[in-house]
């Protein structure tokens, strides 16, 4: 299916109206996952021509998506990744568990950026950065692609890493994600280290349910309760 190829407007703009220099593109994975961290990728891309083909990791094929991850790790200024463990998602909730990875991201690069562009309408990340949230941007922005081809590929390179020991799950082909293989793996066998216990996953597992965790850090309690993690399951 055809689809229009990202572009810097966003970040041209952004240098435009607040003299930003550096800004990343900030995207992430593994934020309906049952298993596995979330994951955050921060690309800085500067105002070349991207690689051919880049879009949405979404809307490309696995190996579309390897062979594209090659180039754009030669080709961009700068990238690096962030994540949060299920045990932090458990912990904090997945808004504040978005905002750790991205922040680890962010840290992570070589120079800090001056503005980030974040895909999606909700700003999860917040002071101290200056942020542009976009609707589709891992679609219309160059950085914001890079950084959702890099997320994708290496998470899924991680949950195959963690799923060798974990074979009846599937982590290799559904990284995580819901899939018949892996419900049926949890009801019969239940989580395993590399779950995230506060999902509502076990409520339908009569068996496992007394593993539920319950949201322990106030913060998040409070964020609940105020329906602003409109990002939690």
């Amino acid at each position: 299916m055809p689809y229009e190829p990202p572009t810097h407007s966003v970040e041209r703009s952004l240098r435009a109206t607040t003299g930003a220099k550096v800004v990343a593109g900030v995207d992430e994975v593994g934020r309906g996952a049952w298993a596995g961290p979330v994951t955050v990728c921060a690309a800085v891309t500067g105002l070349r021509r991207p690689p051919a083909g880049l879009t949405d990791s979404k809307l490309l094929t696995p190996r579309r998506r390897l062979a594209l991850l090659e180039e754009l790790e030669e080709w961009v200024t700068a990238h690096a990744l962030g994540h949060a463990s299920p045990q932090e998602i458990d912990d904090l909730g997945m808004t504040a568990a978005l905002r750790l990875a991205a922040t680890r991201a962010l840290e992570g690069l070589p120079v800090r950026p001056d503005a980030v562009i974040l895909d999606g309408k909700h700003d999860y990340l917040g002071a101290p950065w200056r942020v542009r949230t976009v609707i589709k941007g891992d679609q219309s922005c160059v950085a914001v692609a890079a950084a959702s081809v890099i997320a994708k590929v290496r998470r899924d390179a991680l949950m195959a890493e963690l799923g060798a020991d974990h074979a009846d799950f599937g982590f290799a082909d559904n990284a995580g994600y819901p899939s018949p293989v892996h419900r049926a793996a949890l009801e019969a066998l239940g989580p395993t280290p590399h779950h995230r216990l506060s999902w509502s996953y076990l409520d339908a597992l009569p068996r496992w349910q007394h593993l539920k965790r319950t949201r322990s850090a106030p913060e998040a309690v409070a964020l609940e309760s105020a329906g602003q993690l409109g990002f939690d399951f």
